[in-house]
């Protein structure tokens, strides 16, 4: 059964960094924006032969990134982002050769340094990375701890259930991620080879019921969306991030706990034969990590 836990001194820093990220990645994204257009109105006013030239160059890479993950969302991406980093870092040898000048004033190289350099450093070496050093109950081999979520009516359904076939559980974040909803699509585009191979696949967030019916509406295969309330079982397994979503993100009615992005796979016992918990939000499994989990676990039982 699960059991409500207080935090420890640990689970207390948790939160502490993930306030700080929250804030972060609101402040950064608006910054990315705001340099932007200050540094186009900078070089139509100044020329490309001007710092503006530089900020702009450093601002651009990861304004695209973002963008690129809201308009055509993928499920992952590279951890160090290399090409965006050496993309930025050029930007900031163009303002520092040009120099910031009389007209152009100090925000050119205020905006390659601190937005551009150290911004995009932040975002990759601190924000993307997630605290995994809480032990838990998910371990390769265990059997699956009960838990009690919500289906899509709001009726209570226990993970007891999925026994006597294997079970995929994904836990995402929301709606709100667009990483986590285009790992869910790719998860259903092959929905029929994990059938296939008899499993079920479940979708398991601390947002509302609400919105996660929304999401559930997209899709024509029958997967399983439960909603953990007060993030209760993410607390349990030690996967909660609590404060983990983007400051402001609030008033679009999340909460603002969420859950660490997490993938279990389970044989038809309930034992757990395949657990990725990433240390990094934008490195997700490929499906068919599982599907070729699913064939050796199957392969080995008929041996």
């Amino acid at each position: 059964m699960q059991a409500l836990k207080g935090l420890t001194g640990g689970q207390h820093s948790v939160a502490t960094t993930n306030s700080l990220k929250s804030i972060f990645i609101s402040a950064y994204i608006t910054l990315l924006g705001v340099g932007l257009i200050h540094s186009l109105i900078g070089v139509a006013a100044l020329g490309l032969n001007s710092a503006w030239t530089g900020a702009l160059l450093s601002l651009l890479p990861m304004v695209l990134f973002f963008c690129l993950l809201f308009v055509r969302p993928q499920a992952r991406t590279s951890a160090e982002l290399a090409g965006y980093r050496a993309a930025t870092l050029a930007g900031v040898l163009v303002t520092l050769t040009l120099g910031w000048g009389k007209a152009a004033g100090p925000w050119p190289l205020t905006y390659s340094l601190i937005v551009g350099a150290i911004g995009m450093r932040l975002y990759i070496g601190w924000y993307s990375r997630l605290d995994r050093r809480r032990p838990g109950p998910l371990q390769v081999g265990a059997l699956l701890p009960e838990l009690t979520l919500f289906d899509l009516k709001g009726q209570p359904v226990s993970t007891l259930s999925l026994r006597g076939r294997p079970a995929l559980l994904v836990f995402y974040r929301g709606n709100w991620c667009p990483l986590c909803v285009a790992q869910i699509k790719e998860v259903a585009a092959q929905y029929r080879e994990l059938a296939d191979l008899g499993a079920q696949i479940c979708f398991i967030s601390p947002q509302s019921q609400e919105q996660t019916a929304k999401l559930a509406a997209r899709f024509d295969v029958p997967l399983l969306f439960w909603c953990d309330r007060n993030n209760q079982a993410a607390r349990f397994l030690q996967i909660d991030a609590p404060h983990g979503i983007p400051k402001g993100l609030e008033v679009a009615g999340y909460d603002s706990e969420t859950v660490m992005p997490t993938v279990v796979l389970t044989d038809a016992q309930g034992r757990m034969i395949l657990v990725d918990q990433t240390d990094n939000y934008r490195v997700r499994p490929q499906p068919d990590t599982f599907i070729d989990a699913l064939r050796t676990n199957q392969a080995s039982k008929g041996a």
